[in-house]
């Protein structure tokens, strides 16, 4: 069995902190051959750098994906060209910087492909994610029997729609964007592990991610509002993916909710049985 973990959308320093201090013992306890973690938002909210991308994987992140705000430090730009273990939507216009996915060898020594889309309702129209993702996975099928695809999108309909259009053809697909952890984990009849949104890591005591207080008065007074990153209860969601690398199906999923003190209390708690 191969034990994958996805961390929910990386919001600023209180995410990164999460990670920092936490994700080595969230996997030693998981027994976690993979890590792949959403960093879209990963800088102050907006973007990621080159620099931010370097600590993650120090951290211990093996392969990130993105979204709508995948381009909002252009610094990243270039950085595409030197790290393919960083990925985009696979559905961006031919010719967009980067790849939609990376085949990455786990820590057990299994092949796991990793694929980036992203939805089209209330957001950017981009490629047709239904039709795209099927092409990513021919590419990378032939390398992997363990599939793991991010479909970064606001509408539940479209993501409980790719979940049910891949049943059978991944081992899973984790939806992303809206910051706020679905409780509708669970493996679809065909083996394709599911769940709507992961959530977000970082800052709870916010409006999913942002100082509360300026997202209120927006929301009151319809003028334009500078969005500071919150602090408050940061906390780490994410998924932990049990698959079966011999069939290429999920045997089970299962959320992740953790603050940053349960996350220390991970490293003197007795690692779990694989």
């Amino acid at each position: 069995m191969t034990n994958l973990l996805f961390i929910g959308d990386i919001v600023g320093r209180p995410g990164r902190d999460l990670l920092r201090h936490g994700l080595a013992a969230l996997a030693s306890h998981h027994n976690i051959d993979l890590v792949i973690a959403n960093v879209e938002n990963s800088a102050a909210g907006f973007g990621v750098t080159p620099a931010i991308a370097e600590d993650l994987f120090e951290y211990g992140v093996h392969v990130m994906t993105g979204g709508n705000h995948t381009w909002d430090k252009k610094e990243i730009i270039p950085y595409f060209s030197k790290q393919p273990r960083m990925i985009r939507p696979a559905n961006f216009p031919e010719g967009t910087p980067g790849l939609g996915h990376y085949v990455a060898r786990a820590e057990n020594g299994v092949a796991v492909g990793v694929i980036n889309a992203m939805g089209r309702v209330f957001m950017t129209p981009l490629d047709d994610p239904f039709r795209v993702v099927l092409k990513e996975i021919e590419i990378v099928k032939a390398e992997a029997a363990l599939i793991f695809v991010d479909f970064h999108a606001e509408a539940t309909s479209e993501k409980v729609a790719m979940g049910w259009h891949l049943d059978g053809r991944v081992t899973a697909v984790v939806g992303t964007h809206t910051h706020v952890q679905t409780a509708d984990d669970r493996v679809l009849p065909k083996g394709t592990a599911y769940i709507t949104d992961v959530g977000m890591t970082g800052p709870h005591d916010s409006v999913i991610g942002v100082d509360r207080a300026a997202i209120i008065h927006r929301f009151m007074a319809a003028m334009p509002q500078r969005f500071e990153t919150a602090t408050e209860n940061p906390r780490l969601n994410g998924v932990v993916v049990r698959a079966d690398e011999t069939t290429g199906q999920a045997v089970s999923i299962s959320r992740v909710n953790m603050s940053l003190q349960d996350l220390e209390m991970l490293a003197v708690t007795p690692v779990a049985a694989r």
